[in-house]
């Protein structure tokens, strides 16, 4: 399904979810990069060894879920935006979600968005906790979500709001529907 669509089929996002006794520790990364390409910044940027060595640049990333501590340092270098933060002790009934997030259009922290699943649908209505912003130009920013705990493994972007001009400092974003993982706008 991924070549002709682009959307990760169920078996292989299953693959990538850290067991139910891994995520009642805390945080912890989720890797769903499913292509097989020359690439280790995640490896080469963990500093906690939870990203296991590659026995060849194309391998696909492995992750230790027992040694990583969620940190979210993989999240910013992963240039496939393919690596994200799940926290499902953040609170009964939600769980924080931590994404990249390229545009340089950022949302404000308490803001209330859509939250899209791979496909850019919206599935549920999302707080932004934290804005994370990219320590340098060449990283993506890291949002902090807060979602509806059932959705922690589907929600991977966001929408902002359409047609509504907001000052960022001395930058003027017009809010669209932009999704770091969709192509088309609506």
């Amino acid at each position: 399904m991924q070549e002709q669509t682009g959307i990760p089929s169920v078996d292989h996002i299953l693959s990538t979810i850290p067991p139910k006794k891994r995520l009642a520790k805390g945080p912890v990364a989720v890797v769903e990069c499913f292509q097989e390409i020359p690439c280790d910044p995640c490896y080469t940027s963990c500093t906690t060894g939870a990203i296991l060595p590659f026995e060849d640049i194309n391998q696909l990333p492995r992750i230790d879920w027992e040694t990583c501590n969620g940190c979210g340092r993989c999240v910013g270098f992963c240039p496939g935006l393919a690596i994200f933060i799940v926290d499902d002790t953040y609170s009964e009934n939600e769980s924080l979600v931590k994404i990249p997030w390229e545009f340089s259009c950022l949302p404000e922290e308490g803001e209330e968005v859509a939250g899209l699943n791979r496909e850019g649908r919206e599935v549920a209505r999302v707080r932004i906790k934290k804005v994370q912003p990219s320590p340098k130009k060449n990283r993506a920013h890291i949002l902090w979500l807060v979602v509806p705990r059932e959705l922690a493994f589907e929600v991977r972007s966001i929408a902002l709001k359409q047609g509504k001009q907001v000052d960022r400092g001395r930058k003027i974003c017009l809010k669209t529907q932009l999704s770091a993982d969709v192509k088309t706008l609506r």
